[in-house]
């Protein structure tokens, strides 16, 4: 089925693109006149071209008897990005802002249909870094078979914003029966995993060139929509889901833990951690647990299915190196420990402070 779109469409006005000739950003771009006009059409309009954004009102009008086809529900979440380096192994802003909002989406059990995309632009901001930035969001876009159908620009002085911030808001439609949230994981319940920890905050920590470290560690930032629905079809009744991203892994499940009551124990020979991620956190006393990812999820779900969902998981690109790490037990409750890798236990708590800033 193709992502419903705005039955007026076709009544559309036809827009003459221009063209922004200023090389460089400036306060003339968010003043609500021509140079904004010019940008916005050459920037954001040609990329993200579809019927919906070409009617350029103060909002996108949404047909909900199309969005009803897909669910009974409606999925509706929101996320700023303030990512530094802008472009780093792996992805940049633009790709980062859309599949990090498809993934909240997705973690809901929801299909994802629609974003929009609203930018903060500090003033001397290259144009070509702008353009850039609009083209990997439209290409992601694609590849996820999302479309952008609003937003917003605004441009603030030199020195009021770091060159670029995105907010991008998502909406989706659960289908029924789906029923994602941690006041649903249960005793006994499985801890799943789809791949590889860290990766992400390893990248952008890399990518700042501030330390005299070389690896080919790229970000893992990727759509989970169409893993979830593989699992989903494999197994309606999962019981919670998250995307594992700041604060990393232990922090989701800290917070899954005192939602539901209960206490999480993890084996750490089961944990997929790439080798070289762990030199890093050696090396600068970090912890991969900890660690953002822009790629995956975890899942708890009944026991009886784990091993049904893990085959399935396996079966995608997004879930290749799926693994159980752990399982939900009695006590002590509200708390997440680990086994280690040589039988003792510990604490994992819930991240203070910031292992690394302005990583997604």
């Amino acid at each position: 089925m193709q992502i419903p779109t705005n039955n007026s469409s076709s009544d559309s006005r036809l827009i003459k693109k221009a063209k922004v000739r200023d090389t460089h950003i400036t306060l003339a771009h968010g003043s609500g006149g021509k140079a904004m006009r010019d940008l916005i059409d050459d920037i954001f309009v040609s990329n993200f071209d579809n019927p919906i954004l070409s009617l350029l009102e103060d909002q996108a009008s949404l047909n909900l008897a199309s969005l009803m086809e897909y669910g009974n529900r409606l999925a509706f979440t929101t996320d700023s990005y303030v990512v530094d380096p802008l472009f780093f192994p792996g992805g940049d802003i633009g790709k980062l802002a859309v599949n990090g909002t498809i993934n909240d989406l997705a973690v809901s059990g929801a299909k994802p249909l629609y974003l929009s995309c609203s930018v903060i632009l500090e003033e001397g901001l290259a144009v070509d870094t702008l353009r850039r930035v609009a083209e990997s969001m439209q290409v992601a876009a694609n590849q996820a078979g999302v479309i952008i159908v609003t937003g917003d620009t605004k441009v603030v002085h030199r020195g009021a914003a770091d060159q670029l911030f995105i907010n991008t808001t998502g909406i989706g439609v659960i289908p029924g029966g789906i029923n994602c949230a941690a006041q649903n994981i249960q005793l006994g319940d499985v801890v799943i995993i789809n791949g590889e920890l860290g990766n992400h905050g390893t990248a952008i920590l890399i990518a700042r060139g501030e330390l005299a470290l070389e690896t080919n560690i790229e970000s893992d930032c990727q759509p989970l929509h169409s893993l979830v629905e593989t699992i989903l079809d494999i197994c309606p009744e999962i019981h919670a889901m998250r995307d594992v991203t700041r604060g990393g892994l232990a922090t989701v499940l800290n917070e899954f833990a005192v939602s539901a009551n209960v206490g999480i124990r993890l084996d750490e020979q089961y944990i997929p951690i790439r080798e070289e991620v762990k030199g890093v956190c050696e090396i600068l006393g970090l912890d991969p647990l900890y660690l953002a990812n822009e790629g995956k999820l975890v899942l708890f779900v009944g026991q009886e299915y784990g091993e049904e969902i893990l085959t399935a998981m396996k079966s995608h690109p997004a879930g290749k190196d799926a693994c159980i790490i752990g399982e939900v037990v009695a006590n002590p409750r509200g708390v997440v420990f680990l086994k280690s890798i040589f039988g003792a236990e510990r604490i994992v708590d819930m991240l203070v402070g910031e292992q690394l800033p302005r990583i997604c």
